[in-house]
């Protein structure tokens, strides 16, 4: 059982959604990924966060956005730019937007400690996608935290979008193991 968590915890890596693809979960494994996020620490059971699934007929939505965005910040994109924008609305197989609730003040949760659940929400779905032999990977970009992009998920001014999750199977590999940081770098003594 310590190997296989072991492998679990430190075999997983971020793959890009360019590499992701199908087939993705089945309804079965998306509901196992999902129900993950359920397992995270959450002080006053607020569940302070939010899970939105982009399906396949709105991601052309999202497309737009994100070209839309980009023209937005730079004006003069190219037209390989723009479309290159748009489509990373289309890639992986299960794509999700994770967001955090901020709104409730009087509940006596700080969004710090809001902000840790949903970042431990994020990685339970991250180890049950791996776990269940799919790749995943987090993105987010700048068009995140535009009013475009808050509109077209109708998001309140108290809900933060923080990054979007992509599952699916891993198309490529990087060749060599992922770096990780030596224990003196994250770790001291006080």
């Amino acid at each position: 059982m310590d190997d296989y968590i072991n492998q679990l915890i430190h075999g997983r890596v971020h793959v890009s959604p360019k590499r992701l693809i199908q087939p993705g979960p089945s309804l079965e494994q998306k509901l196992q990924i999902l129900h993950a996020a359920k397992a995270a620490p959450d002080h006053g059971r607020h569940t302070p966060w939010h899970f939105y699934e982009v399906s396949e007929s709105s991601r052309t939505l999202l497309g737009d956005v994100f070209r839309d965005c980009l023209l937005d910040r730079d004006p003069l994109a190219t037209p390989l730019q723009l479309d290159e924008a748009r489509e990373k609305a289309f890639r992986g197989p299960l794509l999700l937007l994770a967001a955090a609730n901020l709104n409730d003040t009087e509940d006596g949760i700080t969004p710090h400690e809001k902000m840790i659940s949903l970042g431990c929400a994020i990685q339970n779905i991250l180890l049950m996608a791996h776990a269940l032999g799919f790749g995943a990977g987090l993105s987010s970009g700048k068009a995140i935290q535009s009013e475009r992009f808050r509109e077209l998920f109708k998001l309140s001014t108290n809900t933060m979008p923080t990054c979007f999750i992509t599952i699916g199977t891993v198309s490529k590999n990087k060749p060599g193991n992922a770096l990780r940081p030596d224990l003196s770098v994250y770790h001291s003594i006080f």
